[in-house]
């Protein structure tokens, strides 16, 4: 049964976290620590603690160990600009296809016109210009990749037959009762849109599809309300023997103001479009800093990691290297650097990053078609 435990709303635009220890006690979530010896070469973000838990991780990596066949399912939301955040994800993508993974990468446009009034074309656009061409960019290939809309499943009338199918079947899988102690106070369109996910994220299983094997779904921890949900209509669907989806989980990057990145605020976030030297003027300009109110006090008291964006970002993302942030680290908490030289590690490598990723990216137009 799901817990009438406090709410994680996954539609919501300001979710924060302040305890994710809380967090896996309060839903069950499991220590990324206890699998993390597992994974093999695992990425920056998931050895310092960006990942911080999953559901059942260990059947992915006893898959990817034992070469047998995985999915890897997840879903965009077709609006706004894609961002640093949008990058972690898109990173645990790649690195799942390319230790087996087949991707189904699935874009919620009937969500986003559900639940954010975000018209098909709108979406569409969106997904194409925003996401697909940075996925690409970042390494996604189109071998193993199903890339499909929601409100179009596939051209394979079966198939689409099989998954529309499924989306009107989970509904008779669960209550109106539990399904509010999942999400809260509900309309007609987040109903659809949840029994759309639900379907998303089992349908690989599908006999008309992949058949019966191991899918996981990287998600943000505001998602988990739909992980919990999945899992339990999975249990309850005798008529397929779905193994329940397994997760993994990561923390909210941090925005520029040390908020959450929002994208009706352009200075919360870096987008991956972005002009590099316009991104460098944000990280200088805004980047939150954890540093003294004047030179002397931080000379004398050192800066703060824990709420330092630039910091931040450089540990998770933009610095691979444990001794030279272990470096920075003890400079910074030292007082010996100052916050304005930690913002200047991090603006230069992330308008290098800009610089190299932008050219990946033109070329990326020309491999659009193969995903579609």
């Amino acid at each position: 049964m799901i817990s009438m435990a406090e709410k994680l709303d996954p539609w919501a635009s300001d979710i924060r976290v302040k305890d994710y220890g809380k967090l896996e006690k309060e839903f069950g979530i499991e220590p990324i620590e206890t699998v993390l010896a597992k994974i093999p070469g695992p990425l920056i973000y998931m050895r310092r603690g960006m990942m911080f838990g999953h559901r059942d991780f260990g059947r992915i990596l006893d898959a990817m160990a034992k070469k047998k066949p995985f999915v890897m399912m997840t879903g965009l939301m077709p609006s706004g600009k894609f961002h640093l955040g949008h990058k972690m994800l898109a990173d645990e993508i790649v690195y799942l296809q390319e230790h087996g993974a087949k991707v189904y990468l699935c874009v919620a446009d009937i969500e986003a016109y559900n639940t954010r009034g975000i018209s098909l074309e709108e979406g569409r656009k969106t997904a194409l210009e925003e996401y697909l061409l940075n996925y690409i960019a970042l390494g996604l290939k189109p071998k193993n990749c199903d890339f499909y809309f929601q409100s179009s499943r596939s051209a394979d009338a079966e198939k689409a037959n099989a998954y529309y199918r499924l989306v009107g079947m989970c509904s008779k899988k669960v209550t109106f009762s539990e399904m509010t102690a999942v999400y809260g106070e509900l309309t007609p369109g987040k109903i659809m849109s949840v029994f759309t996910q639900v379907a998303d994220i089992l349908h690989p299983q599908l006999p008309e599809f992949e058949g019966k094997l191991p899918v996981v779904v990287p998600v943000g921890a505001d998602q988990d309300p739909h992980i919990r949900l999945t899992r339990d209509i999975a249990s309850r669907f005798s008529e397929f023997n779905f193994i329940p989806p397994a997760a993994t989980y990561n923390k909210f990057l941090p925005g520029l103001k040390g908020g959450k990145m929002s994208s009706s605020d352009p200075l919360s976030y870096i987008a991956l479009s972005d002009d590099p030297k316009t991104a460098k003027h944000k990280i200088m300009k805004y980047a939150f800093s954890g540093g003294g109110n004047s030179v002397e006090e931080h000379r004398r008291h050192g800066g703060n990691t824990e709420v330092d964006v630039s910091y931040q970002m450089l540990y998770n993302m933009f610095e691979p290297d444990d001794r030279k942030m272990k470096k920075i680290k003890d400079d910074y908490t030292s007082g010996r650097m100052l916050s304005g030289e930690l913002k200047q590690i991090l603006a230069d490598k992330l308008e290098s990053f800009l610089s190299s990723h932008q050219k990946a990216r033109e070329k990326a137009r020309k491999e659009v078609a193969k995903f579609l």
